[in-house]
């Protein structure tokens, strides 16, 4: 028997939800704590469904009963109600201004918190320069693949390849952030990562990997006429086999059981903890705290650090800018250095990490070969593809003693007979 409205006004809530059906599938939805909705049960392809129009009392009986015709009409078009009703939903969002540029700006701004303001800044500018003035205006929902992969092609036409897949994640990203908002039903921008142009095998980067050479390579680099901070960054490179984008970033904050106040402390418990947003990471990875990198600090890197310290210990970075003590040393630095002194083409920055998975290699055991590469590699942040932060976590942690045990091995085989670092600094001075 159908529903009258006072039936429907009068309907109190009880111990459990339950139904007060009107006919045709059509019911009154109320819950344990008194709320009421229309709600509609049918079948589209062999399944039973439901579909929910609204609250009571601001969808009334009878204007209920209306999108239940509704939905029946669409039903003997052979048309899921379900699949209507969210197509009216996105085309509502669309009409509202739910735009790529309108969409994108609010992600950025929700994920903005997790990531480092350079990180951020420097997001924010590819969405601008390459997705926003092709894509911006559309309504997110009205984007496909193709527009994905036509804006993409704008920026491998410049001959930015890198940029066209790091702006491909960016816009998925977005795309996933809409989704979970009910703006759109999937992630166009999944889907044509594969037809990017590949990335061109580049040249191998030149890297020393002679025990002997490398000592050469760094007391030349001891006894330029560079500045202090300069060689103190370049032999910190060295011991930590870090990426130079990384060193030249790096904050005092990031070092810890190190005791700056009494030179001579031990401290064989120092680490480098290197936030995931500075780590060459894919996108969803660096606002994860599971993918920060850690790098264990042997003696001789602690005694950088402390030389270091006298100069830079007073402010936020290690290695600041000549013209600003808020911006950090250029990537180049280092390896302008390493050009002047002769090396062009022999060595650069990058090289270290060459030479430490090479002189480190040779030196393995058999009995524990595979599992020490494993090892090595995870030294150098090298993250295997499919790996949970979880997962991640847990093996650094595994294998915390025998990591900072191939980092000292590797500190005494490339700092045998060169100077203290406090002399870098003192003999500059007295210069």
């Amino acid at each position: 028997m159908p529903l009258t409205d006072s039936q429907c006004r009068n309907a109190e809530k009880q111990e459990r939800d339950y139904k007060l059906a009107d006919g045709g599938g059509l019911y009154l939805y109320v819950t344990s704590k008194g709320a009421k909705s229309w709600r509609l049960k049918y079948r589209f392809a062999g399944k039973e469904k439901r579909l929910v129009f609204g609250r009571y009392p601001e969808l009334k009986l009878a204007d209920a009963r209306i999108r239940r015709e509704d939905a029946k009409r669409l039903l003997r078009d052979h048309k899921d109600p379900a699949v209507e009703e969210h197509k009216r939903k996105m085309a509502a969002y669309a009409s509202a201004g739910a735009t790529m540029e309108k969409i994108g700006r609010q992600w950025h701004d929700a994920q903005k918190p997790r990531w480092s303001p350079k990180y951020a800044r420097k997001l924010i500018q590819a969405l601008e320069r390459d997705v926003f003035p092709v894509l911006g205006a559309l309504p997110l929902a009205d984007i496909d693949g193709p527009m994905v992969l036509h804006m993409l092609r704008k920026v491998e036409a410049r001959g930015a390849v890198d940029t066209a897949k790091r702006v491909r994640e960016y816009v998925s990203a977005v795309f996933v952030y809409g989704m979970s908002e009910g703006l759109v039903p999937h992630d166009p921008a999944a889907t044509v990562g594969k037809a990017l142009k590949p990335i061109v095998g580049r040249r191998r980067q030149p890297a020393i990997t002679d025990r002997s050479e490398l000592l050469k390579l760094q007391r030349a680099i001891d006894e330029s006429t560079a500045n202090p901070a300069t060689k103190l960054g370049s032999r910190l490179l060295a011991l930590t086999s870090v990426r130079a984008s990384v060193l030249c970033g790096a904050r005092w904050t990031e070092f810890e059981g190190i005791d700056w106040s009494d030179p001579e402390a031990a401290a064989p418990e120092a680490v480098w903890r290197i936030p995931a947003e500075r780590m060459k990471l894919e996108l969803e990875d660096k606002s994860e705290d599971a993918f920060e990198h850690d790098v264990p600090l042997p003696g001789e890197a602690v005694a950088v650090l402390r030389a270091l310290h006298r100069l830079t210990g007073r402010i936020d970075l290690l290695f600041p800018s000549v013209r600003s003590t808020r911006n950090p040393m250029s990537t180049n630095a280092i390896e302008q250095l390493y050009r002047r002194e002769g090396y062009r083409d022999r060595h650069v920055p990058h090289g270290w990490r060459t030479a430490f998975l090479t002189i480190m290699n040779e030196r393995l055991e058999d009995t524990s070969r595979d599992a020490d590469i494993r090892i090595l590699d995870m030294m150098l942040a090298h993250k295997p593809k499919g790996i949970s932060g979880s997962e991640f976590a847990y093996n650094r942690a595994k294998f915390k003693a025998r990591r900072r045990r191939f980092a000292e091995q590797w500190a005494e085989l490339i700092s045998e007979g060169l100077s203290h670092p406090n002399d870098l600094i003192d003999g500059h001075t007295r210069n």
